[in-house]
Protein backbone atom coordinates (compact mmCIF):
# COMPACT_ATOMS: atom_id res chain seq x y z
CA UNK A 1 0.00 0.00 0.00
CA UNK A 2 1.29 3.55 -0.92
CA UNK A 3 2.23 6.58 1.21
CA UNK A 4 -0.87 7.84 -0.43
CA UNK A 5 -3.51 5.31 0.21
CA UNK A 6 -2.40 5.40 4.07
CA UNK A 7 -2.93 8.99 4.44
CA UNK A 8 -6.50 9.87 2.20
CA UNK A 9 -6.48 13.26 4.09
CA UNK A 10 -3.15 14.30 2.30
CA UNK A 11 -4.49 14.32 -1.82
CA UNK A 12 -7.55 16.19 -0.77
CA UNK A 13 -5.49 18.85 1.31
CA UNK A 14 -2.52 19.08 -1.42
CA UNK A 15 -5.92 19.68 -4.18
CA UNK A 16 -7.19 22.42 -1.82
CA UNK A 17 -3.95 24.07 -1.38
CA UNK A 18 -3.52 24.18 -4.83
CA UNK A 19 -7.49 25.80 -5.31
CA UNK A 20 -7.07 28.47 -2.88
CA UNK A 21 -3.97 29.33 -4.48
CA UNK A 22 -5.46 29.77 -8.39
CA UNK A 23 -8.12 31.56 -6.45
CA UNK A 24 -5.85 34.39 -5.03
CA UNK A 25 -3.49 34.79 -8.17
CA UNK A 26 -5.00 37.42 -10.63
CA UNK A 27 -6.08 35.39 -13.76
CA UNK A 28 -5.28 36.62 -16.88
CA UNK A 29 -3.00 39.43 -15.97
CA UNK A 30 0.83 39.67 -16.54
CA UNK A 31 2.94 41.45 -14.53
CA UNK A 32 3.02 44.28 -16.51
CA UNK A 33 -0.66 44.90 -16.47
CA UNK A 34 0.36 44.63 -12.23
CA UNK A 35 2.80 47.01 -12.16
CA UNK A 36 0.70 49.27 -14.71
CA UNK A 37 -2.09 49.31 -11.75
CA UNK A 38 0.25 49.64 -9.03
CA UNK A 39 1.73 53.28 -10.90
CA UNK A 40 -1.85 53.86 -11.17
CA UNK A 41 -2.62 53.59 -7.55
CA UNK A 42 0.84 55.22 -6.45
CA UNK A 43 -0.08 58.38 -8.88
CA UNK A 44 -3.55 59.07 -7.30
CA UNK A 45 -2.45 58.68 -4.06
CA UNK A 46 0.18 61.35 -4.93
CA UNK A 47 -2.20 63.53 -6.43
CA UNK A 48 -4.80 63.48 -3.50
CA UNK A 49 -1.55 64.16 -0.95
CA UNK A 50 -0.63 66.96 -2.91
CA UNK A 51 -4.36 68.11 -3.03
CA UNK A 52 -5.00 67.82 0.62
CA UNK A 53 -1.66 69.71 0.74
CA UNK A 54 -3.05 72.72 -0.78
CA UNK A 55 -6.53 72.59 1.06
CA UNK A 56 -4.61 72.86 4.46
CA UNK A 57 -2.66 75.73 2.07
CA UNK A 58 -5.34 77.45 1.06
CA UNK A 59 -7.66 77.13 4.34
CA UNK A 60 -4.30 78.71 6.64
CA UNK A 61 -4.19 81.47 3.81
CA UNK A 62 -7.68 82.62 3.85
CA UNK A 63 -7.51 82.23 7.75
CA UNK A 64 -4.16 84.62 8.15
CA UNK A 65 -6.13 87.28 5.55
CA UNK A 66 -9.11 86.95 7.64
CA UNK A 67 -7.43 87.60 10.70
CA UNK A 68 -5.14 90.48 8.76
CA UNK A 69 -8.17 92.38 7.00
CA UNK A 70 -10.88 91.64 9.77
CA UNK A 71 -10.65 95.24 10.96
CA UNK A 72 -11.09 96.76 7.34
CA UNK A 73 -14.52 98.46 8.27
CA UNK A 74 -13.29 100.24 10.95
CA UNK A 75 -9.90 101.09 10.06
CA UNK A 76 -12.16 102.90 6.90
CA UNK A 77 -13.89 104.60 9.54
CA UNK A 78 -11.66 105.79 12.09
CA UNK A 79 -9.51 107.52 9.04
CA UNK A 80 -12.42 110.54 9.60
CA UNK A 81 -11.66 110.38 12.98
CA UNK A 82 -8.18 110.73 12.02
CA UNK A 83 -8.39 113.47 9.25
CA UNK A 84 -10.20 115.60 12.03
CA UNK A 85 -7.82 115.33 14.84
CA UNK A 86 -4.85 116.14 12.23
CA UNK A 87 -6.88 119.30 10.73
CA UNK A 88 -7.66 120.47 14.49
CA UNK A 89 -3.66 120.53 15.02
CA UNK A 90 -2.41 121.82 11.99
CA UNK A 91 -5.09 125.09 12.45
CA UNK A 92 -3.03 126.23 14.95
CA UNK A 93 0.04 127.31 13.96
CA UNK A 94 2.90 128.23 15.80
CA UNK A 95 3.36 131.77 16.13
CA UNK A 96 -0.31 131.52 17.45
CA UNK A 97 0.75 128.84 19.48
CA UNK A 98 3.12 130.92 21.21
CA UNK A 99 1.00 133.54 21.64
CA UNK A 100 -1.39 132.03 23.05
CA UNK A 101 -3.16 130.91 26.41
CA UNK A 102 -1.65 127.99 28.86
CA UNK A 103 -5.42 126.70 28.84
CA UNK A 104 -5.66 126.93 24.41
CA UNK A 105 -1.67 125.11 24.86
CA UNK A 106 -2.77 122.60 26.86
CA UNK A 107 -6.33 121.92 25.09
CA UNK A 108 -4.11 122.00 21.28
CA UNK A 109 -1.28 119.36 23.35
CA UNK A 110 -4.01 117.47 24.01
CA UNK A 111 -5.94 116.73 20.70
CA UNK A 112 -2.25 116.39 19.53
CA UNK A 113 -1.51 113.38 22.09
CA UNK A 114 -4.99 111.91 21.38
CA UNK A 115 -3.94 111.60 17.66
CA UNK A 116 -0.73 110.24 18.66
CA UNK A 117 -2.48 107.64 20.55
CA UNK A 118 -4.79 106.88 18.01
CA UNK A 119 -2.20 106.49 15.07
CA UNK A 120 -0.20 104.15 17.33
CA UNK A 121 -3.40 101.57 18.59
CA UNK A 122 -3.98 102.01 14.73
CA UNK A 123 -0.35 101.26 14.31
CA UNK A 124 -1.13 97.96 16.30
CA UNK A 125 -3.72 96.67 14.12
CA UNK A 126 -1.81 96.47 11.38
CA UNK A 127 -3.09 100.09 10.21
CA UNK A 128 -0.12 102.22 9.04
CA UNK A 129 -0.25 105.66 8.01
CA UNK A 130 1.56 106.78 4.47
CA UNK A 131 2.92 110.44 4.84
CA UNK A 132 4.79 110.93 2.06
CA UNK A 133 7.87 113.95 2.47
CA UNK A 134 8.24 116.35 -0.66
CA UNK A 135 10.59 114.99 -3.11
CA UNK A 136 9.58 110.66 -2.34
CA UNK A 137 9.23 109.19 -5.21
CA UNK A 138 5.87 108.33 -5.86
CA UNK A 139 4.49 105.10 -6.65
CA UNK A 140 1.06 104.84 -7.53
CA UNK A 141 0.02 101.74 -5.38
CA UNK A 142 0.62 104.23 -2.29
CA UNK A 143 -0.06 107.52 -3.93
CA UNK A 144 -3.25 109.12 -5.46
CA UNK A 145 -1.91 111.83 -8.07
CA UNK A 146 -4.54 115.07 -7.59
CA UNK A 147 -2.25 117.59 -9.51
CA UNK A 148 0.62 118.27 -11.00
CA UNK A 149 2.75 121.35 -10.32
CA UNK A 150 5.66 123.24 -10.76
CA UNK A 151 8.01 122.91 -7.70
CA UNK A 152 11.68 122.39 -6.56
CA UNK A 153 11.59 118.94 -6.57
CA UNK A 154 12.29 116.68 -9.49
CA UNK A 155 9.95 116.12 -11.99
CA UNK A 156 7.61 113.02 -11.55
CA UNK A 157 8.55 113.36 -7.67
CA UNK A 158 5.94 114.04 -4.69
CA UNK A 159 5.67 117.95 -4.48
CA UNK A 160 2.76 118.35 -2.06
CA UNK A 161 0.49 115.93 0.02
CA UNK A 162 -2.69 117.20 0.23
CA UNK A 163 -4.08 114.02 2.37
CA UNK A 164 -2.10 111.07 4.36
CA UNK A 165 -2.40 107.69 3.17
CA UNK A 166 -2.90 104.25 5.21
CA UNK A 167 -2.43 100.62 4.62
CA UNK A 168 -3.72 98.07 5.95
CA UNK A 169 -0.99 94.95 6.50
CA UNK A 170 -0.21 94.88 2.59
CA UNK A 171 -3.33 96.75 1.27
CA UNK A 172 -3.90 99.77 0.40
CA UNK A 173 -6.79 101.09 2.77
CA UNK A 174 -6.65 104.53 1.52
CA UNK A 175 -4.18 106.22 -1.21
CA UNK A 176 -2.10 109.20 0.14
CA UNK A 177 -3.39 112.38 -1.89
CA UNK A 178 -0.22 114.10 -3.74
CA UNK A 179 0.57 116.51 -5.86
CA UNK A 180 2.93 115.60 -8.47
CA UNK A 181 5.76 117.94 -9.18
CA UNK A 182 6.45 119.16 -13.00
CA UNK A 183 9.43 120.49 -12.72
CA UNK A 184 11.26 123.76 -11.83
CA UNK A 185 9.35 126.37 -14.48
CA UNK A 186 12.80 128.30 -14.27
CA UNK A 187 14.67 125.41 -15.37
CA UNK A 188 12.88 125.18 -18.46
CA UNK A 189 12.05 121.35 -17.48
CA UNK A 190 8.13 121.94 -18.01
CA UNK A 191 7.39 123.53 -21.23
CA UNK A 192 3.53 125.15 -21.92
CA UNK A 193 0.70 122.76 -21.97
CA UNK A 194 3.29 119.80 -20.79
CA UNK A 195 2.16 117.99 -18.13
CA UNK A 196 5.35 116.15 -17.45
CA UNK A 197 4.11 113.01 -18.71
CA UNK A 198 5.56 110.45 -16.74
CA UNK A 199 2.84 110.54 -14.32
CA UNK A 200 -0.21 108.98 -14.32
CA UNK A 201 -2.60 111.23 -12.78
CA UNK A 202 -5.31 108.93 -13.02
CA UNK A 203 -3.54 105.93 -11.58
Amino acid sequence: MSEADNNPATEAETEAVETEATDTAPEGKTVEQLEAELDDLRDRLLRAVAEEQNTRRRAEKEKADTRAYAVTGFARDMLDVADNLSRAVAAVDEASLAEASQPLKNLVEGVAMTERALLSKMENHGIKQVAPEPGSAFDPNLHQAVAQIPSDQPAGTIAAVMQTGFVISSRTLRAAMVAVSAGSPAGGETPSGDTGGNVDLKA
